[in-house]
């Protein structure tokens, strides 16, 4: 395409498309579901709460979008291979797909119980490694290229001091992920990047907007290594996610994009 060619209002748009979203009823996968949904996207929601799917699902059809959800889990090669096919049967094929999967406990290495690292790797890793097989396998025979996009953190590439030797792990783990799909998968036209946020709002993260209080003493110690001076909003992570998606981003894959106010720069 020639630069007289470029439409930005086509290489920015998601209008049409169809996109998995798995985790959708987590802060950030809801988020990423109403924002894609504005765009005109058509979405295909998994996880495993029934009534915030329902109320998802609502919320998107109000907006004039179309949705269709499954009450599932990655959690197995048979539930991800399940959620790509109803995207791909709803939709008439996959055009992307989005992994919000994912959990933490902190605890020093030498507290951390063994169980408990298998069950974050296996949220944090494993589960986004079975979707993108399970995708793969779908976008590959349909030929026509796709964009799928994790959810990492600022923690794949920084360590932690409090506990976080399974959370850490399993980012970096999604980093090295999608550098390496990128590599396997470019031959196929589809691209695979990681968004690495910092702390954003959200119910879980709510006590570090707080205004008094241990939250407050958290929050001022982070933003005295924010360059941007505050602290992450949803939205600031749903526009690289939302990005990622369309034509203006086909030539990025195998990197992992950091909304993060300028944290990793220091």
């Amino acid at each position: 395409m020639s630069l007289q060619a470029f439409d930005p209002k086509s290489q920015f748009s998601v209008s049409g498309k169809s996109f998995l979203i798995s985790g959708a009823t987590g802060s950030l996968g809801k988020a990423v579901a109403i924002g894609l949904a504005k765009g005109g996207a058509h979405l295909t929601l998994a996880d495993n709460n029934l009534s915030e799917l329902e109320l998802l699902k609502k919320e998107i059809v109000q907006l004039g979008s179309k949705a269709e959800f499954i009450s599932c889990w990655p959690d197995s090669p048979e539930n991800a291979e399940k959620m790509v096919a109803l995207a791909v049967k709803s939709f008439d094929g996959l055009d992307g797909v989005v992994i919000t999967n994912g959990t933490n406990h902190v605890a020093d290495i030498v507290d951390l119980h063994v169980d408990e690292w298998q069950r974050i790797m296996d949220a944090n890793l494993r589960a986004p490694w079975l979707v993108c097989q399970a995708a793969g396998r779908r976008m590959i025979k349909a030929g026509r290229g796709g964009s799928v996009v994790i959810l990492s953190s600022t923690r794949g590439k920084l360590g932690h001091p409090a506990g976080y030797t399974a959370y850490c792990t399993s980012k970096a783990g999604v980093d090295s992920l999608v550098r390496t799909l990128a590599c396997e998968w470019g031959r196929h036209k589809i691209t695979i990047n990681a968004v690495g946020p910092t702390v954003f709002r959200s119910p879980i993260s709510a006590w570090m907007f707080a205004e008094e209080g241990p939250g407050k003493q958290t929050r001022d110690s982070m933003l005295s290594r924010i360059p941007l001076g505050r602290l992450g909003e949803p939205e600031d992570v749903v526009g690289s996610i939302y990005f990622l998606l369309t034509p203006a981003a086909g030539f990025i894959t195998g990197q992992t994009i950091y909304p993060d106010g300028g944290y990793t720069a220091g």
